[in-house]
């Protein structure tokens, strides 16, 4: 089935009876869509009568990290974990959402958080590799700027010994 008569067949189906769990597949096919706000109003408007119901939970905070809302994010997936700290896809959403915000090691904790569920995924594998080389780039980088300040401190220090020195030879 074409991706917009699907769209179009839940919609039917949401629309014809508002407390529908349809409204959970309705969202999903709009994210992956890229149809990203839909995806958040219906998931919104399903979660309104089904609070509980965490896979348009997953589905909220996924749309919501595709648009950068990832505060917003954040909280929805929380919320998945609390009740579900397995939920493969709200980990890999917080994962998402610590290396958005370029929170490294916590991303990469997250990322093998994921990886120990479904080990052996090569794009998670991927994820944790390119992170781990990316710390190591920024920690080394940091370590550089760090002892070029010092070693500046030091000659300012050495300096100041010199004319010390001389003034006290003249």
């Amino acid at each position: 089935m074409p991706e917009s008569s699907r769209i179009e067949d839940l919609r039917r189906r949401v629309q014809k009876d508002p407390a529908s769990i349809a409204f959970a597949q309705l969202a999903e096919e709009y994210r992956r869509a890229g149809q990203f706000e839909s995806a958040i109003e219906t998931s919104r408007a399903g979660l309104a009568t089904h609070p509980d119901y965490l896979s348009a939970r997953v589905t909220l905070g996924r749309a919501l990290l595709q648009l950068g809302r990832l505060a917003e994010a954040r909280e929805e997936l929380a919320i998945v974990l609390q009740t579900s700290p397995e939920n493969l896809a709200a980990i890999r959403g917080l994962a998402e959402i610590h290396h958005q915000q370029g929170a490294l090691p916590e991303a990469i904790a997250t990322y093998e958080r994921a990886l120990m569920l479904a080990p052996n995924d090569p794009e998670l594998e991927r994820a944790v590799t390119e992170l781990n080389q990316a710390l190591a780039r920024s920690l080394n980088t940091t370590d550089r700027e760090h002892a070029r300040r010092e070693l500046a401190v030091m000659e300012q220090w050495l300096l100041a010994i010199h004319v010390s020195r001389a003034q006290s030879l003249s």
